[in-house]
């Protein structure tokens, strides 16, 4: 079976009503207002990412920011994969174009996420990351679910680091096309 191939590249605002629908359909993401993404496109699209398909379709996206008291660390916001794109190694591929490209820039030391207890695929995945980068993982607890005012699990703050090397590509991995479709602004 021959794998369709997805192109990485930052988000426009074009892409904030697709990675909405991303989100919505992942049905495991707390979704954001329609609002706040095409917000995310214009204001941090030079660090997340999206993958898009033949046509051009967003089909997954990676959402990050530099933490403002960190300027060396990114922190992932969201990351979500069309469910028909899932098990093909997109999430990883994402998430190690994003630290290749920022770290190109000289912006990255280090990657932040948080994760809740019972999302396994996530664990999986940042630890996946930090092996592929060379890097190691600290994990503690930062929103206990107390802290929540709706009905919301624990939040554990994973910190990757320090990024010393290109990642090791997974064989998953290897069918993204990594170029930029358009130039960066």
């Amino acid at each position: 079976m021959v794998r369709p191939m997805e192109h990485l590249e930052e988000p426009t605002v074009e892409d904030g009503a697709s990675m909405w629908r991303i989100a919505r359909d992942s049905r495991v993401l707390d979704v954001n207002s329609s609002y706040s993404y095409l917000l995310w496109c214009r204001d941090f699209a030079a660090t997340s990412v999206v993958a898009r398909d033949e046509q051009g379709t967003a089909v997954a996206f990676a959402t990050g920011y530099i933490r403002p008291q960190l300027p060396g660390t990114l922190v992932i916001w969201q990351i979500a994969v069309d469910a028909d794109r899932r098990g093909r190694g997109l999430a990883g591929g994402m998430l190690d174009h994003l630290a290749t490209r920022l770290r190109s820039r000289g912006v990255l030391e280090r990657l932040e996420t948080t994760i809740s207890a019972a999302n396994k695929a996530s664990h999986q995945l940042f630890l996946s990351f930090a092996e592929r980068h060379g890097a190691r993982v600290e994990r503690q607890p930062l929103f206990p679910a107390r802290l929540f005012p709706d009905a919301h699990e624990s939040e554990l703050l994973y910190r990757i680091g320090p990024l010393t090397h290109p990642p090791v590509p997974s064989p998953e991995a290897q069918h993204l096309d990594t170029r930029h479709a358009r130039s960066a602004s």
